[in-house]
C-alpha cells in the first residue's frame, strides 16, 4: 500500500511522540508499504521568526512570506525539523532521508494567486508536480522519503506551501492509496466527541456552522481534494496515541475521523445493483 503521512508540526515538539511515530513508520516500511512522510512546523517557525524580530502575518490561513521569511522557512523546515524527523526514523531501524523540493526537483510549485495577483502573498506557492520516478527509486531502495513543505518554482525559487494542502496534492500525484493526517487533536470534533466519519458534503456544513476552525478547515478542504483526485481514503488522527498510525492503516474501523467521498447518487446505486 502506498501511504502519504502528514505529521503536524506540533507533534515534532514532543520528543516522545516523534520517537513513537518514527518506530511506527519504520514498522510500516518494513512491512512493505511505500511511504511518503510530509511534515509541517508552523508553530516552531513562528517562534523562530519572533526571535528574529519578524512579525507573522496571515491571509486566509496562509502566511505572507517575503524573502527573509522564506529564507527562514528553508532553515526551519528543510533544516532543523526535516533532519530531526528523518534521523528519528533512521534510528528506529528504517533508513530515511530528509528531502527538500530542490532535491531532484522532487516537488514543483507555482506562486499562489491571491486576489488575482500571482505572488501577492510573496513566496507562497501551491504544488504543481511530483518527481514520481525519484520516489520510486527511493522506495525500491527501501528508503523512506521525509519531505518538508516547500516547492521549487520554475524561476528557481523555493516557495512555502501549506503542509496540509501539499500532502493532499502529493497523495494525488503519487496515486497514494491512503492519506493520513497526524495532528495534535483526536480527529474532527463535534464538541468533545470525535466524529467517526464525515463525507465531503459534510465539510461545508461543519465550516458553515463553525464546528471546525483554523487548521482543521484546511485539512478538511485538502482531504476533499485528495478524494476527488483518486485517493481512496483520508483519515485525520491524533498522533500521540499508542500505535495510532499502525491502527489508522488498517480497515474502516480505527482511530480518528475518516473523510469519505460523497456517496453516489441513487440512480448510480440502482444501476450498480441492476448490473450485478
Amino acid at each position: 500500500m502506498r501511504l502519504v503521512i502528514k505529521i503536524a508540526g506540533a507533534l515534532l515538539e514532543d520528543g516522545a511522540a516523534v520517537k513513537s511515530l518514527a518506530r511506527q513508520i519504520a514498522d510500516l516500511a518494513k512491512a512493505g508499504h511505500e511511504l511518503l512522510v510530509i511534515h509541517g512546523g508552523g508553530k516552531i517557525f513562528t517562534a523562530t521568526l519572533a526571535r528574529m524580530g519578524v512579525t507573522s502575518q496571515f491571509v486566509g490561513g496562509l502566511r505572507v512570506t517575503d524573502r527573509e521569511t522564506r529564507d527562514a522557512a528553508v532553515m526551519v523546515f528543510a533544516g532543523l525539523l526535516n533532519k530531526r524527523l528523518a534521523g528519528a526514523i533512521s534510528l528506529a531501524g528504517q533508513t530515511a532521508v530528509g528531502i527538500c523540493a530542490s532535491d531532484a526537483a522532487c516537488f514543483t510549485a507555482e506562486p499562489m494567486i491571491h486576489e488575482g495577483d500571482a505572488g501577492g502573498l510573496g513566496y507562497v506557492g501551491y504544488l504543481t508536480g511530483v518527481n514520481i520516478d525519484f520516489f520510486h527509486s527511493l522506495w525500491r531502495a527501501g528508503i523512506v522519503p521525509v519531505a518538508c513543505c516547500l516547492g521549487l518554482g520554475s524561476d528557481g525559487e523555493l516557495y512555502n506551501i501549506n503542509a496540509d494542502h501539499m500532502a493532499a496534492a502529493a497523495a494525488e500525484y503519487c496515486q497514494a492509496d491512503r492519506l493520513i493526517y497526524l495532528t495534535d487533536v483526536a480527529g474532527v470534533l463535534d464538541g468533545e466527541k470525535v466524529l467517526d466519519k464525515v463525507t465531503a458534503g459534510d465539510v461545508e456544513d461543519l465550516i458553515r456552522h463553525n464546528k471546525v476552525s483554523g487548521g482543521m478547515i484546511l485539512k478538511l478542504e485538502a482531504a476533499k481534494r485528495a478524494l476527488a483526485g483518486g485517493v481512496s481514503q483520508v483519515r485525520i488522527v491524533g498522533g500521540t496515541g499508542q500505535r495510532v498510525l499502525l491502527s489508522a492503516t488498517k480497515g474502516a474501523k480505527g482511530p480518528g475521523t475518516r473523510v469519505l467521498a460523497m456517496p453516489p447518487p441513487m440512480e448510480t446505486k440502482l444501476a450498480a445493483r441492476a448490473a450485478r
